[in-house]
């Protein structure tokens, strides 16, 4: 079974390894494990994730939704989804949905923001007020 010390692992496209560094690295502060002539490897608020360079990653076309595919962390405390808010304004990252609150007043009420790497990969960070919710 997994523990807290084992790392998740997601691998996704992207068509430019020096942007998606910029933006995963010096955008959104995660640690930088390895780098290849085609894939970088970082560690992802904690868990593992692998940018490909891939023709499959193309940029973002008009009218993206975010289902069925994004990824992204569930925070266990409103204040790291506050530091991440206060980060993305602080190095203008590409938010593709604003920070709002969904479900205002039942037990699935959630404070959410989504953004969008240089390769059109959708990340959602969000926090639930109910801390039963995360799963």
């Amino acid at each position: 079974m997994r523990e807290v010390r084992d790392a998740f692992h997601l691998a996704i496209p992207v068509h430019d390894l020096d942007e998606a560094s910029d933006f995963y690295v010096g955008g959104l502060g995660c640690k930088l494990a390895r780098r290849y002539a085609d894939r970088v490897t970082l560690d992802f608020f904690g868990d593992q994730l692998v940018c490909h360079l891939s023709e499959m990653s193309v940029p973002p076309a008009e009218g993206q939704d975010l289902y069925p595919r994004h990824f992204g962390v569930t925070f266990a405390r409103r204040a790291d989804l506050d530091r991440l808010l206060r980060l993305c304004e602080l190095r203008k990252l590409d938010v593709f949905r604003e920070a709002a609150t969904r479900f205002t007043g039942t037990v699935e009420e959630h404070t959410t923001v989504v953004l969008r790497d240089p390769s059109g990969n959708l990340l959602e960070f969000k926090h639930y007020v109910d801390p039963r919710m995360m799963y």
